[in-house]
């Protein structure tokens, strides 16, 4: 395990993944005195994101959208306009949201170069942080499953309702998936690197997944702190208990490179598990502590949910209060803004 220090500076943390945990903790972590850099994973291929993706050929949209909105402090009403989505009563627009239309058109007006079209959108939306596309080209996750069936797509493989055995990416024109220096040099000069929360195999391995990314999380002396889910997801995880989760991160990356796990041990009511908001997930994960100390993680565990809206989600403030402790720097709620 890598020795976890004490910094006197600011804290640079990376947070890596994609679908609605990771705005969560970015929020939550944007109150905080630290350098935020998200990478953002750009192989989803479903909804108004993927629409535009097979249109266009521009890296799907969605998951970098929420993250400019979670790191923004433009006021709410320009986010809001920027989150709207069309109705089903406008036909041509129908299911778009305003922010996918401008990151697609800005990724036109810099010739297909979608790392700088949301360097250009995130000063525009004052942005604070960085927020890198894990990749500068679109992606296409692919799988297989333990029957040896091959599937190509986050959507399709998600919906296949099958046990995947492994991930791996594709490229349209058959190149090697690669990210920017500068995600690569943002996650070699983290302090702190974070991963999740989100769909195990359609958000937080897709970032892994790309070669030089892999090789950077394999070398880098920064902490390496995955937040596990709270329920088990269809079509991905069922019947996962945490060392699972962590065993297949792991086991993809090709080492223990997972230094410490948080996991929630708050129990979920039962009126909840049962009707919860998304049909996407099943039941609460459970806890196997022997089989997380084999995958030689540090284990930090403590009541980190929230419950609202009818879904189950993960307390951000308690997740980044916990961070930031691992960072060895006190909280700093900045004025203003709730807890």
């Amino acid at each position: 395990m890598k020795k976890v220090s004490t910094y006197r500076k600011k804290p640079k943390i990376v947070v890596m993944g994609g679908g609605t945990g990771l705005p969560v903790i970015l929020k939550s972590l944007r109150k905080q005195n630290a350098d935020i850099t998200a990478i953002v994973t750009v192989a989803d291929n479903g909804g108004s994101s993927g629409i535009i993706r097979d249109y266009i050929n521009v890296v799907p949209p969605g998951d970098i959208r929420n993250v400019l909105i979670a790191l923004s402090d433009l006021p709410e009403l320009v986010k809001d306009i920027f989150q709207y989505r069309f109705s089903s009563k406008d036909q041509f627009f129908s299911g778009h949201a305003i922010g996918n239309l401008v990151i697609a058109a800005l990724s036109e007006m810099n010739d297909d170069n979608i790392f700088q079209a949301i360097q250009e959108l995130a000063a525009l939306m004052n942005v604070e942080g960085h927020v890198y596309p894990a990749a500068n080209m679109p992606l296409t996750l692919n799988a297989e499953f333990m029957d040896g069936e091959i599937l190509a797509g986050e959507t399709e493989i998600a919906g296949a309702g099958k046990t995947i055995k492994k991930v791996w990416l594709t490229t349209n024109d058959e190149q090697v998936p690669a990210a920017m220096p500068e995600v690569i040099e943002a996650i070699q000069n983290a302090d702190q690197i974070v991963l999740g929360p989100g769909s195990l195999f359609t958000s937080i391995l897709p970032n892994l997944m790309i070669e030089n990314v892999g090789e950077a999380l394999r070398t880098t002396q920064a902490e390496v702190i995955y937040i596990c889910n709270i329920m088990t997801q269809k079509g991905e995880t069922e019947h996962f208990t945490d060392a699972e989760h962590v065993r297949i991160l792991n086991q993809h990356v090709g080492q223990k490179f997972i230094d410490t796990v948080l996991v929630n041990t708050q129990a979920i009511p039962k009126i909840q598990e049962k009707q919860p908001k998304s049909d996407e997930y099943l039941t609460q994960v459970t806890h196997d502590f022997a089989g997380l100390r084999e995958q030689e993680c540090r284990v930090i565990s403590d009541n980190f949910l929230t419950l609202k809206e009818g879904g189950v989600y993960h307390n951000g403030d308690r997740v980044v209060q916990e961070l930031m402790q691992l960072t060895g720097r006190p909280l700093s709620w900045k004025q203003n803004e709730s807890n």
